[in-house]
């Protein structure tokens, strides 16, 4: 479950999202990644997922933890990508005050296509691959970090891939990020 605080924004110009340029690393490109860092994980090819609830069917099908990221940013302009298991409630405002942000929000398509170089229903660590200048802080959920198996997008939703924490810390090493593993209980709602 995830508590969201709503502030109005400007809507004036639509946002650019490109829905037919291609992604600047394609999942091929991340299993080539993974090999070359020597990292095993477990591909599962199923319908595409858009929600947490959509994958639900999936949670009997492939062993290990699912979990769910949210891409936000705060009033500064800062940017987080926030990965946690999907039983992990969030309460945003809670967050915020967790992670030491300024009021958080969701960040938009268009940010998160320039940031990450991914399409919303895509999301997934492995985005910060395309992160190449750091803008975006990603934070672990502590309970997430302590399962045996964890599972992801790899960049499109189409698929979900599973490997060990122990593993997701070694591509983010790649990456250059350094993410901060934090216990999520305090953000979770009243």
């Amino acid at each position: 479950m995830i508590v969201m605080h709503r502030h109005k924004k400007n809507m004036s110009a639509a946002p650019h999202i490109p829905e037919n340029d291609p992604l600047p690393t394609t999942p091929e490109d991340l299993f080539e990644i993974l090999q070359e860092i020597d990292i095993e994980y477990e591909i599962h090819h199923h319908a595409p997922i858009f929600t947490v609830e959509e994958g639900e069917p999936l949670k009997a099908a492939i062993p290990g933890l699912h979990c769910r990221n949210l891409f936000l940013r705060d009033k500064k302009k800062s940017m987080y990508l926030v990965v946690a298991a999907n039983e992990t409630a969030i309460d945003l405002k809670k967050l915020q005050d967790l992670i030491g942000s300024a009021r958080l929000s969701f960040g938009s398509a268009e940010r998160l296509w320039t940031h990450l170089g991914i399409r919303p229903g895509s999301v997934c660590p492995f985005c910060a691959v395309n992160d190449k200048d750091h803008q975006v802080e990603v934070i672990l959920d502590g309970y997430m970090m302590q399962s045996e198996i964890v599972n992801y997008h790899p960049l499109d939703n189409a698929m979900t891939i599973s490997l060990t924490p122990r593993d997701l810390l070694k591509f983010l090493d790649y990456t250059g990020h350094v993410p901060r593993i934090l216990d999520l209980s305090a953000a979770a709602p009243d």
